[in-house]
């Protein structure tokens, strides 16, 4: 299992890592059932003009994305994209609720979805995310936490 959730790791994101021309940034997973959801949130201002406007992405140092993928196991395989409900919200430390809206993005045969939130210098968000693939029936509950810091 270790080595499908390394393969499907590299493979999902060297693709993001092509898509947003990111220098580095941490990424996080889990499984769920027959699935693998990647995760992970990361400043905008990292990605390139060029990718902003061709997926009409804010592009600032106060604005982060949100960004999961999701990939049904195939055994000797990366996995297969899988289309998706994503659903969700983030909190700060006060209390203060970020509604996120989630919007497909298809690359070849990469999907991703793609939230957009802003963010003050030094705040920690709390997300808590639900992701229905399509067939199933029952939701992954995916919360995480990240720090952001703006220049």
């Amino acid at each position: 299992m270790f080595t499908l959730t390394n393969k499907l790791f590299k493979g999902l994101f060297i693709a993001t890592l092509t898509l947003f021309s990111v220098n580095s940034y941490a990424e996080s997973s889990m499984e769920f059932g027959d699935y693998i959801i990647h995760y992970n949130a990361f400043r905008s201002d990292t990605i390139s003009p060029e990718v902003a406007k061709q997926y009409d992405l804010p592009r600032a140092n106060n604005r982060v994305i949100i960004n999961i993928a999701v990939l049904k196991k195939v055994i000797n395989t990366t996995g297969t994209p899988t289309a998706s409900n994503v659903t969700g919200h983030a909190i700060n430390l006060t209390g203060q609720l970020k509604q996120l809206t989630f919007k497909q993005i298809k690359e070849g045969t990469a999907i991703y979805y793609l939230a957009n939130t802003k963010v003050s210098n030094g705040e920690r968000l709390k997300f808590d995310l639900k992701v229905i693939p399509d067939g199933e029936k029952r939701a992954a509950s995916l919360q995480f936490n990240k720090k952001f810091l703006i220049n």
